[in-house]
């Protein structure tokens, strides 16, 4: 017979302690705090909602990650979001429905049925920010700013962006005609920077097509590569040059606002393709392998809730920023205060709680672990000594 450990979690699941927990919720709190200082309106989607609308548009990847049940009501198939974007989507669509610029943010639990990378979260809360409404490549630099300021107010202050667009690949990859599935074929081998791979991918394309393709592997770097890519694409793909032109206004831009941003480009780095249609970007920062937060612009989302809007946005774990944070909380020292039926004492420790502080109830007979002073009657007014005074007592 197997044994149960009742208190064992599922692999990849964890639960949060008091001290990273208040870590946790004081950065939730900053970051909601910031974003609403931008503009950005907090919204609350459900965790679970109808599968045709919480998967809808993102690919197969998300479909993978969701779990799935049926509704005890409808019958219908139900999944628990694994991503808040598509429901922030309907939201600025159908929910809210307005004219002009819509901002919106957002901080949620989601669930995956598997992690997305080997020592990744299957409970991550995801927190981040969408732009609706505007398709500006100065929505898009607002997006990658507020991104930027989201690391800086979790004390990470040397990131490195990643910057690619879509539209250069698929302006390329149009050049060589291939159906949806030897496309699949070939962007795998492309994600994967496989050179090999690719090249066996492209066999019986025109070969200076196929060149083409391959010479997107190599195409990362600092600025150089963009005006390598310009070189290249210049005659025989001249559609892909809206995309570096954009690339380098972005950065540009980027790097007014923040002259010592480090900026990596990489043409070939496709995260989310199968939504995004023009940047994507990603944050790197000193001993994470992974990007600590990611985006770009998918326009196309919100046409199947019945109205296609500009958008642009990005996301980040929530339980992964604050692991590479070097902000520490202050453990906050608390007031113990006798058990007694005294309305002097009930005024007194709700003034205290207004002012910020911890009062805790003496229910032992002793202080609790976390007081370090105690309050005490004096000449009929309750007030706040050392605990070490009470001691020497």
């Amino acid at each position: 017979m197997t044994r149960v450990d009742h208190w064992q979690l599922p692999d990849g699941m964890e639960e949060i302690l008091p001290e990273q927990a208040e870590a946790v919720e004081n950065l939730r709190r900053a970051l909601l705090d910031v974003y609403h200082s931008w503009g950005y309106r907090l919204v609350i989607p459900p965790l679970m909602e109808f599968t045709e609308s919480l998967l809808v548009g993102l690919g197969e990847d998300l479909d993978l990650l969701t779990f799935k049940f049926t509704d005890q009501f409808s019958g219908r198939a139900l999944g628990i979001r694994a991503d808040i974007t598509t429901q922030v989507a309907r939201i600025d669509a159908h929910s809210l429905a307005e004219a002009g610029v819509t901002r919106l943010c957002y901080a949620g639990s989601t669930l995956h049925t598997r992690p997305k990378s080997l020592m990744a979260s299957r409970s991550p809360i995801q927190l981040g920010a969408e732009l609706y409404g505007d398709d500006s490549l100065a929505a898009d630099v607002e997006i990658v700013c507020l991104m930027l300021a989201t690391l800086e107010t979790a004390g990470l202050f040397e990131v490195t962006l990643d910057l690619g667009h879509v539209g250069i690949y698929e302006a390329v990859l149009a050049t060589a005609g291939l159906s949806p599935e030897h496309e699949a074929i070939v962007f795998d081998a492309l994600q994967r920077k496989s050179v090999p791979d690719l090249t066996l991918a492209l066999v019986g394309v025109v070969p200076e097509v196929a060149a083409l393709i391959i010479a997107l592997v190599d195409l990362h770097g600092d600025e150089t590569v963009l005006d390598a890519a310009r070189s290249l694409f210049a005659d025989a793909v001249p559609d892909a040059l809206i995309g570096i032109d954009a690339l380098q206004e972005i950065a540009a831009n980027l790097r007014r606002q923040t002259p010592a941003l480090d900026i990596y480009f990489d043409l070939s780095e496709l995260r989310g393709y199968h939504y995004h249609t023009g940047l994507v970007f990603a944050a790197y920062v000193p001993g994470c392998g992974q990007a600590l937060a990611n985006g770009g612009r998918y326009n196309d989302v919100g046409a199947v809730f019945g109205r296609a809007r500009p958008a642009t946005g990005f996301a980040t774990d929530l339980k992964s920023l604050m692991a590479m944070s070097p902000t520490t909380v202050a453990q906050q020292r608390a007031i113990s205060m006798p058990s007694a039926d005294d309305p002097a004492l009930t005024l007194r420790v709700r003034e205290l709680r207004a002012q910020g502080e911890v009062v805790i109830n003496c229910l032992s007979g002793s202080a609790d672990p976390q007081c370090d002073r105690y309050l005490v009657k004096c000449n009929g007014h309750w007030q706040v000594k050392p605990l070490s005074v009470k001691d020497n007592e």
